[in-house]
């Protein structure tokens, strides 16, 4: 049976905000035997399972029991074209780039390749139950083009944009100030608010832009000011003494995206590890988004992120996979080993506030929340469903477990993609669904190769 209105029966978690202790209950809403009902794309209702099914004539039932149905997970921070250098070995940031990452993201100079690798990042992607993502393309307009519209094919909400870069990389992988200008202006025109994509300036890092193009990055901003900007800050040692070089009027490593008039609410500051007091001052005045990466920061050996510090200063972080410097898809796993760093610094992070962080909390960072992130009625169908005894350590662990936040903390600690029965995307159902194996992204490639 098919319908255009799904109902989904399960165990529904959300929140309406961010956890202050385990025993916050106030901020989020969990009905054992709980349906959503789904209409275009949307939540129409949301409650007691007895409730719902009262109005349920002509409604596909998908009962999903025992499992847990939650808001579908958001990636603030993933390099697309990096889908084939994640795990390679032994490098820090600036080696690791110019050693793996520039010569893969030549690559997708060819828009069959771009297209191809779009069809299966964005498998990998629902398959962790991430329903949406913040992405940096390459430097080829066709890169962005290819993400947004595999995304369009799926109606997933997703934000990117190209990276803008005139220096310090490769033949092949450098626009000019003019040239990114342009090609940005004709991606926000042909994508931003177009579905349920949106555009992101994307001037990679100070390292790789002139301040010719740093000035053209600052002008799209300001003319595009409903667009969200991403880039890179702190996240290395070396490479911040390398960008006081090449800017050696600034103040500090923010100060150069502070000069260009970059910083706001629509600001996502990748890593902002290594910050020093004014840093922080300026981010909080300004709204800007700082993003944790935990694996990548791990993977690199980068350093640790100071949540409590960006908490204390009334800083919103979001928290992300960085792909490829990352080592995992899933966002549990990002939690798992950001878990970890936080418990270096003697710094907890409860897995009531982690499960928010990376749904509620990071659709706030991006100003969102109205849209994405929760279960409430009204917002976007994206939904994913968690099973806590997917795996054998799991199951043998919950035969333990007796309150929501340990059963949480399995899935945050052991869990993966195995542990994601279902994702919905703008309702329909992603897992059990579509695959890459259809020929045209091949035909593509073969064709352009």
């Amino acid at each position: 049976m098919h319908s255009d209105r799904l109902m989904l029966r399960g165990r529904l978690l959300t929140f309406n905000s961010e956890p202050q202790s385990a025993e916050d209950t106030s901020s989020y809403d969990y009905i054992e035997d709980g349906a959503l009902l789904v209409e275009n794309g949307h939540i129409v209702a949301r409650g007691e399972f007895s409730d719902l099914i009262v109005d349920a004539t002509g409604v596909e039932i998908v009962d999903h029991r025992p499992h847990l149905i939650m808001a579908g997970f958001i990636d603030t921070h993933i390099h697309f074209p990096q889908v084939q250098v994640i795990a390679s070995w032994g490098a820090q940031l600036l080696d690791w780039l110019n050693t793996y990452t520039f010569p893969e993201e030549t690559r997708f100079a060819n828009e069959g390749h771009a297209a191809s690798m779009a069809c299966r990042f964005f498998d990998l992607l629902t398959n962790h139950g991430t329903t949406t993502s913040v992405a940096y393309c390459s430097v080829h307009k066709g890169s962005a083009n290819a993400y947004f519209e595999e995304a369009e094919q799926r109606n997933m909400r997703v934000i990117g944009g190209k990276v803008l870069m005139d220096r310090n990389a490769p033949d092949g992988l450098r626009d000019t100030p003019k040239s990114g200008y342009d090609d940005t202006k004709e991606l926000i025109a042909k994508w931003h608010g177009k579905g349920r994509a949106s555009y992101a300036i994307t001037p990679r890092f100070a390292i790789t832009s002139t301040p010719e193009q740093m000035e053209m990055a600052g002008a799209l901003a300001a003319e595009h000011s409903d667009c969200f900007v991403q880039t890179h800050l702190s996240e290395n040692k070396n490479e911040i003494a390398y960008t006081l070089e090449l800017y050696p009027w600034a103040r500090d490593y923010l100060d150069v995206y502070q000069n260009y008039g970059l910083l706001s609410d629509k600001m996502l500051l990748g890593h902002s590890i290594h910050l020093e007091p004014r840093e922080i001052a300026v981010m909080a005045e300004t709204g800007s988004r700082p993003v944790f990466c935990p694996t990548s920061n791990l993977f690199l050996g980068s350093g640790l992120f100071n949540e409590e510090k960006m908490r204390e200063n009334g800083i919103v972080s979001g928290i992300a996979t960085d792909i490829g410097a990352g080592t995992s898809y899933s966002m549990l796993q990002t939690l798992n080993e950001g878990y970890k760093i936080l418990q270096l610094q003697d710094q907890k992070l409860h897995p009531l506030r982690a499960f928010h962080w990376m749904t509620r909390g990071n659709a706030v960072a991006l100003g969102l929340e109205d849209k994405i992130g929760t279960l409430d009625v009204g917002t976007e169908a994206d939904i994913v469903v968690l099973n806590s005894r997917a795996t054998d350590a799991m199951a043998l662990r919950m035969e333990r477990a007796s309150t929501l936040s340990e059963e949480l903390f399995i899935l945050q600690m052991l869990g993966d993609d195995r542990s994601v029965e279902e994702v919905y995307v703008a309702g329909q159902a992603q897992k059990s669904g579509r695959r890459c194996t259809d020929t045209r992204q091949q035909e593509k490639v073969l064709e352009l190769a």
